[in-house]
């Protein structure tokens, strides 16, 4: 298998509980034939369009194979790996990455398959993420966010913008006190020698390495993990 110029891990393991559908939210139809998934990846396949080799490694369990099935469209996209999440890490979203990490290669992207950034230049802001790199070591895409309730179910973040840059001044997963944050992210993406961090950007009480992070910012982001989506 070629060693790929980025890699991304997609976490599909999870139960989506709060979706409360009988079938896997990630799959949801938003359009006649564009399911949820679809949209998530947009800014994936939008980075193998520039030429880059790109390695997917998805992380799932047994309860997730329609999803494995459902991949099956992007064989040809880029590689596509899957690795079954290993039950001795946390069995969370962080257990997920660190699963994931010692499949990857090169920068690394985290994309999570209910969250879809919309709105001009969305596409591309993956791309632009991973290409930002350089700056900070860090880049998140990102979109401004004021309620309360929402920023305590995200990844919150507190950007401001100097000479044209927008970058994370502080960052908690799920805050329990939302104040002091303005939006929140959608997708992550880290070098090669930062990778290992990754999963601290979704534990709870670790120290966030976002912080410094470049914030490529887009209009919208949808969190498809709760019933109103």
């Amino acid at each position: 298998m070629p060693v790929p110029d980025v890699s991304v891990i997609l976490p599909c393991a999870g139960f989506g509980t709060r979706f409360g559908a009988p079938y896997s939210k990630e799959l949801h139809c938003l359009a006649p034939g564009v399911t949820v998934l679809d949209r998530s990846l947009e800014g994936v396949v939008e980075l193998a369009k520039s030429g880059l080799n790109v390695r997917l490694v998805v992380v799932f369990r047994t309860h997730k194979l329609d999803t494995v099935s459902y991949l099956a469209r992007y064989a040809e996209t880029f590689q596509i790996v899957f690795v079954y999440q290993d039950e001795s890490f946390e069995p969370g979203l962080d257990g997920a990455i660190r699963s994931a990490l010692p499949i990857t290669r090169g920068p690394v992207a985290l994309v999570l398959p209910d969250i879809v950034v919309s709105g001009t230049g969305s596409v591309g802001s993956l791309l632009a993420a991973v290409r930002q790199l350089d700056v900070a070591g860090w880049s998140v895409v990102a979109a401004e966010e004021r309620d309360p309730d929402t920023l305590q179910q995200m990844g919150a973040l507190a950007v401001a913008e100097e000479s044209g840059v927008v970058t994370v001044g502080a960052a908690t997963d799920k805050p329990a006190d939302p104040s002091g944050f303005n939006a929140f992210w959608g997708m992550v993406a880290v070098t090669e020698e930062e990778a290992h961090r990754l999963p601290d950007v979704v534990s709870k009480g670790a120290d966030s390495p976002l912080t410094g992070a470049v914030a490529l910012m887009v209009e919208r982001i949808v969190n498809y993990n709760t019933a109103a989506g």
